[in-house]
Parts: C-alpha cells; structure tokens; sequence
C-alpha cells in the first residue's frame, strides 16, 4: 500500500466519472482539489459523506476547489447515485482499484474481526501545483466539509 504525506506531490491518475469523461490529475493542474475515496455508492455513510459535501459544493468553488469522488464502483453505479442524491461532482470509477492503490485507499481492514481487502476512507487536500496539502484519514461522513473547512481555517458556517 503507497504511503502518502502532506508535502508530497500528489500520485498521478486518470479515470472516468460517471458521465464517461476522462478526469486527469494533469487538467486540474492550477486548482485546488478535495479528492476523496469512499466505499460503495448508496450506502449510509457514502451516501451521508456526498450528500455533505454536494450540500456545501457551492461554498467549496467559491474558495477554488474542485471535488471528486473515487469508489471501485462501475460507471453506471455512479451515475445512479449521482441522479439520485443530485451530486453536482464528478466520481470516478476505479474499477480496477489503481487509483485507490496509489493513494494507499486500498487495503487491509477489519470487521468482527474478519479481515478483508477493501476501500479506506480517506480525503486528500491538493493544492494549484498538485502538492498534498492535508489528508483526512479519519473522515466524518456526516460533517465532512466543516472537518475539511476547519483544518484549511476556510471559515464555513
């Protein structure tokens, strides 16, 4: 699993969103971007941690970020959930789990004490010139964009 700290250069990717774009880190050079990795579509905290931050997308373009969303969803799956809950950020679909390896979002977990593979929630901040500038490893899906906004001292009510 890649191991990622604030002042590193952000890891490369290429994938397409729910609307068969391709979304590059390399077209986003000169904005800043809240990226963030999450399990499956329409499931509670998924659903709680998009629905947060498409509620506060306008606050997050007014300071000059663009959001994106990664799952191992399909495309169709993000589309779905995209209609549905009207998030107006692209998510892409890392199907084959590259992107997510890249910024170490996949990995070992535990529940009752099973282990399995799968997504690790996490938010990465980078800036204009593609440098992390804050991770969220322990992201509250409920309250995500105060947590983000209160780390970056951006001010959101």
């Amino acid at each position: 699993m890649a191991t990622i700290s604030v002042g590193d250069a952000a890891p490369n990717f290429e994938g397409v969103d729910q609307n068969n774009r391709i979304i590059n880190l390399e077209s986003l050079r000169g904005k800043k971007v809240i990226l963030y990795f999450y399990p499956k579509d329409n499931t509670p905290g998924c659903t709680a941690e998009a629905c947060n931050l498409s509620d506060n997308y306008k606050f997050w373009q007014d300071n000059g970020y663009e959001v994106i969303g990664v799952s191992p969803d399909s495309t169709a799956s993000h589309k779905k959930f995209v209609d549905k809950h009207g998030l107006p950020f692209p998510l892409i679909a890392d199907t084959e789990k590259e992107i997510l390896q890249a910024y170490g979002a996949w990995g070992l977990k535990k529940l009752y004490g099973r282990e399995y593979l799968g997504v690790i929630r996490k938010t990465f901040v980078i800036d204009e010139n593609g440098i992390i500038t804050d991770i969220f490893e322990k992201v509250k899906t409920k309250t995500h964009s105060q947590q983000i906004s209160d780390q970056l001292e951006l001010g959101l009510e």
